[in-house]
């Protein structure tokens, strides 16, 4: 009889989490547990949502002349992507991002804000620093390069809550890579019929 194993330890739930952006060039954190510092700024709240990794890929296949199932098949595209809605549509560096504007341009004056959308928006590339909890289980997701390529609509109503929802596309650094992990999670137990 065919032995069937689960081990509950081995799953993830993003039971908690945050997000924190800094310029590009900005180095990964050494410990993914330590409190991210200045150039480092929090993305704040984040909906209950959570944060969606996805991947968008392309192939092509090729099937030779006489059988009617490719023997091979090329990636023509790969694409990262990270998707949240942050709540904290107030706070400095999460207006920065939404509106591409820097953010000294963003302090207020008098106490108030004053600011232009422009009509012709210029590449917007930050480091983004994400990182899922799970009890003692984490998953750190270090991305040197994105930017945020879909914002979806914005809604102010009286049982809801206002919020920015992001894709954030990854970009290869100078060694090719989108996306650094960083992962905490327990050893998988060895299979007790081997």
């Amino acid at each position: 009889m065919v032995n069937i194993t689960r081990a509950a330890d081995l799953t993830m739930v993003g039971a908690n989490g945050g997000g924190w952006v800094a310029p590009v060039g900005t180095a990964a954190l050494a410990s993914p547990l330590a409190q991210p510092t200045d150039p480092w700024q929090a993305l704040g709240a984040i909906s209950d949502d959570g944060l969606v990794n996805g991947w968008d890929e392309e192939s092509q296949q090729f099937t030779p002349w006489g059988l009617t199932s490719p023997f091979r098949t090329q990636i023509t595209q790969s694409v990262r992507t990270f998707s949240l809605t942050v709540w904290e549509t107030s706070r400095l560096p999460v207006m920065s991002l939404h509106y591409r504007i820097d953010e000294d341009d963003l302090a207020p004056v008098s106490g108030i804000t004053k600011f232009a959308e422009t009509a012709s928006p210029v590449p917007d590339r930050r480091a983004f620093w994400f990182l899922v909890i799970d009890g003692d289980s984490y998953r750190g997701f270090y991305v040197p390069q994105g930017e945020i390529n879909e914002r979806s609509d914005v809604t102010y109503k009286q049982d809801e809550m206002s919020g920015f929802e992001w894709t954030i596309t990854t970009y290869p650094d100078a060694a090719g890579n989108t996306v650094y992990h960083v992962d905490k999670i327990p050893a998988t137990p060895a299979d007790p019929l081997s």
